[in-house]
């Protein structure tokens, strides 16, 4: 997969059902790990870790490895996998997206897989497992959008839906902004005053921008820093809605492009692009 981004979403399209499967099989090995009686280690960055992220790693390095053949994957548990910058095509995963919020024994964590072609995402898959959800989406061409899936108790995703962002709020009508549960930040809560009349929201994981892209939300603001796989697959669902996902400054992100790390250094999510 060598073609830029506006020729990539026709080739990655094929994959989106075999890739919702393998995602939701990810999900399905989390739910199968006792949260009372799972061995919580912490890693290097002090982020913790679990038997329910290494199992929902192996069953997507196993799957994407069968299905991409030749592919570059680099997941929260495997950086190390991709030579930096990449110019090139990878898979970008967090196969836990949320581990506070699992380990808490909350329900809104996902799986998150996103294809990165020339440092755009052009395939997106959020799934969360325990809420039975999934949201997907391909960008790039004309018949691209984004989809709401169902997840049954057996794993299999059905009942597809079409999603699209909302517009702006009318004028005095409130604005729903999203915040992280988990990792709040004072510099996020002085941009979300600075819209008068915003409603703020906790959600946990990447949950954040399946609601922006269903459009039960308008704008999603991190101006802390995180990782790459916690914002692609994401960017790729929103985008494909209808939203986009900017830079502080309002420019593209771009990812697999920095010399050294996979560190994001904040992003706002807008339902609509006329906000930016």
């Amino acid at each position: 997969m060598t073609a830029g981004p506006a020729t990539a979403a026709p080739a990655v399209a094929a994959l989106l059902d075999p890739l919702t499967d393998l995602v939701a099989q990810a999900g399905a090995a989390i739910v199968a790990v006792d949260r009372r009686t799972m061995t919580v280690a912490g890693k290097s960055d002090g982020s913790p870790v679990t038997a329910a992220d290494l199992a929902a790693d192996r069953v997507l390095a196993e799957g994407v490895a069968r299905l991409l053949p030749g592919m570059p994957v680099v997941s929260e548990e495997r950086p190390q996998a991709l030579r930096l910058p990449c110019r090139d095509s990878f898979v970008l995963i967090d196969p836990l997206d949320g581990t506070r919020e699992f380990v808490a024994g909350r329900d809104e964590y996902t799986v998150n897989l996103a294809i990165i072609a020339h440092g755009v995402p052009v395939l997106g898959i959020v799934a969360a497992p325990a809420l039975g959800v999934i949201w997907r989406g391909v960008t790039g061409q004309a018949n691209a959008g984004a989809e709401r899936l169902k997840v049954g108790r057996d794993g299999k995703p059905s009942e597809r839906v079409p999603i699209r962002t909302r517009p702006c709020p009318a004028p005095g009508a409130p604005w729903v902004a999203l915040v992280s549960r988990s990792h709040p930040d004072a510099a996020t809560d002085a941009f979300i005053a600075g819209r008068p009349g915003a409603v703020r929201e906790a959600a946990g994981s990447a949950v954040k921008f399946g609601r922006i892209a269903e459009g039960t939300a308008d704008i999603y603001p991190r101006l802390a820093p995180t990782h790459e796989w916690d914002v692609a697959a994401g960017c790729a669902v929103v985008e494909a809605a209808g939203g986009k996902v900017t830079a502080l400054d309002r420019t593209p992100l771009r990812f697999g492009q920095k010399a050294t790390d996979f560190i994001v250094p904040g992003f706002i999510a807008f339902g609509d692009p006329a906000a930016i």
